[in-house]
């Protein structure tokens, strides 16, 4: 195989574990906090979850190993979409497992959930392990999205680890993935199966978080990846003079991507999802507010400019997400294929004006017809418009245009306007991952045989204080329970991890908040460069602004 230099020298990178976790495994004690409580719905989570719940969070610290010595064989899956320093949480988990026991054995079922079903796996040895190390990318053993959350499927589950003798599974995800794992731990627990499940916090989406989980691994690595491409943009934007750059950045739920990318490369817009939500703005308003900015660095002789998009934009506008949901009705059952069979867009326009109530008519007249089309692509599995295939960025540009029309027919407007478009997702996801996400992971994989030493199920791999350096970093974990409420789900009350949204009043929203109306107007950009690998700690090992901010350590 050719390698890049690169490629080479990240094989070699050796990540830094917490302090205790640096003592060697018998030097590794544990020590159990209170027991602990879902985030809400108490009562309904601990009916579900019986042999699980109320446990306690634990935290490893230097001290004697008093876990029962026995033969482990671990399963490990890679679960939902990629995030940099996923084979650094095998590596990890690797590591620990073979430094307690030579024998021990570590299995990679490919593919993701599936590979539990089919019992497709990979046994992964020193020369398999290293090939992996400190890169991009789950194509070390692959991902997939099955959900596992039926009693057949457990069963197959709980049949296939019993015939190879496993004694615990990881499952490397995403809060979805996460509420998996909670659910088959209990399910082996219940059924005493001797099987222990562990997660281990994933997403680049940043929503995976709370007071125990700091960040989720992949965070900083893809927004650090798109804040450099976004400053090469906004470095191009301000050379050339002529064009306004919308980009989108992934994260459909929550808009922590788009705020850090925001924090780090200051552009002149960034729409935060929680805030139109919260402020129920229209999109006539979000348009508004874009083109009042165009408009004074136009009429300032700025003719260029930098928005940044989050994915799931249109879902926190109001009127948008009720229009979804009446389109959501409007085809459901066999009325798909009744709109499918109509001969051109007048006659489907014609079905959808009505079908649809006459305010949920009139926001989607107001849109472009390339997005009119978007909103009736091919449905997802539960027959729901995909936002993702909505093109928002040129959603807004292409209002924001003609709103600007109406200003310069009117006289207010004297700039030119100039549309470039860009949406940056893939981009991030796979990229070599940052020295933290390298550490991090490699950590969160090791912690996580240590749960599995001490006989703990049900629990995700936790490392914190990940603001400072690596050393003071505290290793545990907790009960995934911890983090569950019940959410209604395709017509049905189910328990989920909480996903976490932007906070309006947290630090990283009021320090955006206080700069962008200058942001807004003036040139601020800044430029963050590529990631350093090799260097000054204080450039290789910086973390996001959006956990120093959280930590109080920039102001």
């Amino acid at each position: 195989m050719n390698l890049s230099p690169l490629q080479k020298a990240r094989y070699e990178y050796s990540p830094k574990l917490p302090g205790m976790l640096r003592n060697g495994i018998a030097e590794i004690c544990v020590k159990e906090g209170a027991a602990t409580a879902s985030v809400a719905d108490q009562d309904k989570i601990k009916a579900l979850f019986p042999n699980t719940y109320g446990k306690p969070e634990v935290t490893f610290e230097k001290g004697n190993n008093t876990s029962v010595a026995k033969k482990q064989v671990v399963g490990v899956i890679l679960s939902g979409g990629q995030a940099p320093g996923g084979h650094n949480v095998i590596s990890g988990l690797y590591d620990a497992l073979k430094a307690t026991n030579k024998d021990n054995v570590l299995l990679g079922f490919k593919g993701g959930p599936d590979g539990l079903l089919k019992d497709d796996y990979v046994t992964f040895d020193d020369a398999f392990i290293d090939a992996y190390r400190n890169t991009g990318g789950f194509d070390i053993i692959g991902s997939g999205r099955t959900k596992l959350e039926t009693k057949e499927q457990f069963a197959i589950v709980a049949e296939n680890a019993k015939k190879n003798g496993l004694t615990a599974i990881v499952i490397i995800g995403g809060d979805d993935s996460n509420t998996n794992a909670a659910t088959l731990a209990e399910y082996m627990a219940a059924n005493n199966t001797g099987v222990q499940v562990i997660g281990c916090p994933k997403t680049i989406d940043g929503d995976l978080k709370n007071e125990d989980i700091e960040a989720s691994f992949g965070f900083d690595t893809a927004t650090k990846t798109y804040s450099e491409l976004i400053g090469n943009i906004e470095r191009d934007a301000n050379s050339a003079k002529k064009y306004w750059h919308f980009i989108k950045v992934m994260g459909r739920s929550a808009s922590h991507v788009a705020l850090e990318c925001a924090l780090e490369t200051q552009p002149n817009i960034c729409l935060i999802g929680e805030e139109v939500a919260a402020k129920k703005m229209s999109l006539a308003e979000i348009t508004n507010y874009i083109a009042d900015a165009v408009e004074k660095r136009g009429n300032n002789g700025n003719n260029f400019g930098v928005a940044i998009i989050p994915e799931g934009i249109v879902e926190f506008v109001p009127e948008f997400s009720a229009l979804i949901k009446e389109i959501n009705e409007l085809l459901a059952g066999s009325k798909t294929e009744e709109f499918n069979a109509l001969p051109d867009w007048n006659a489907k326009y014609e079905f959808i004006k009505a079908g649809l109530s006459a305010d949920a008519f009139k926001v989607f007249d107001i849109l472009p017809q390339f997005v009119q089309q978007q909103l009736f692509l091919e449905r997802d599995p539960h027959g729901n418009v995909q936002v993702s295939l909505i093109e928002s960025e040129k959603l807004f540009s292409e209002m924001v245009k003609n709103e600007l029309a109406k200003r310069k027919a009117a006289g207010t407007y004297k700039g030119k306007f100039g549309q470039q478009h860009h949406f940056f997702g893939y981009e991030g996801r796979c990229a070599f991952p940052s020295n933290f996400d390298a550490d991090y992971c490699y950590s969160l994989g090791y912690n996580a045989f240590m749960l599995i030493q001490y006989g703990y199920t049900g629990y995700l791999s936790k490392v914190s204080n990940i603001a400072k350096p690596a050393e003071e970093w505290v290793a545990g974990g907790m009960p995934i329970t911890k983090m569950m409420n019940m959410e209604r789900r395709n017509g049905e009350d189910k328990p989920v991890i909480r996903k976490a949204l932007v906070e309006l009043d947290g630090a990283p929203f009021k320090y955006f908040e206080a700069h962008r109306d200058e942001w807004a107007v003036e040139t601020c950009f800044t430029f963050p460069g590529a990631i350093q690998y090799y260097g000054p700690a204080e450039v290789c090992d910086l973390t996001t602004r959006t956990l120093a901010l959280e930590k109080g350590l920039m102001k």
